[in-house]
């Protein structure tokens, strides 16, 4: 099952959009889910608590080079998004956040740890503020990752 928000054209073809993808151990533990726009979907899921749920934001942001109301227009919309979300319930935030947050964590020790890639460009900044709002962890800068040499 693929649950989708995105554009459709006359044809029935889909243009620009964001999905999730669900197993069929997935589907029976959907509880629901939203699209918000072409750039961000919501789906929300039984645990094995059931007082938690698991909610699931899947997003493809702005790159970096995008106009400045085209990136607060994405924030705004993922910003409400999560105020969604139960402090409570498990939140992943998910997808191409099109940012790099780089290694320096220096202001941001609560939300990513010291092994991202590169410096931080405005996309990591406006990502990191975002997870700092709302206690989420950048989890690709937790763990060391291993040096791979393209050929």
């Amino acid at each position: 099952m693929i649950i989708y928000s995105g554009h459709m054209e006359e044809n029935a073809q889909h243009s620009e959009g964001v999905a999730i993808m669900l197993s069929k151990e997935a589907q029976k533990t959907l509880i629901g889910w939203e699209p918000i726009s072409a750039r961000i979907i919501m789906a929300k899921f039984k645990t094995t608590n059931k007082r938690i749920s698991l909610n699931i934001i899947q997003c493809y942001a702005p790159t970096n080079g995008a106009e400045d109301n085209i990136k607060e227009e994405f924030y705004q919309l993922l910003e409400e998004t999560t105020r969604k979300c139960s402090s409570k319930d498990i939140t992943i935030l998910m997808g191409d956040l099109n940012a790099k947050v780089g290694s320096d964590n220096t202001g941001y020790e609560q939300v990513m740890g010291r092994h991202g890639l590169g410096e931080m460009n405005e996309n990591g900044e406006l990502f990191a503020n975002h997870c700092a709002n709302h206690n989420l962890v950048i989890g690709g800068t937790v763990f060391p990752h291993k040096n791979v040499i393209y050929i």
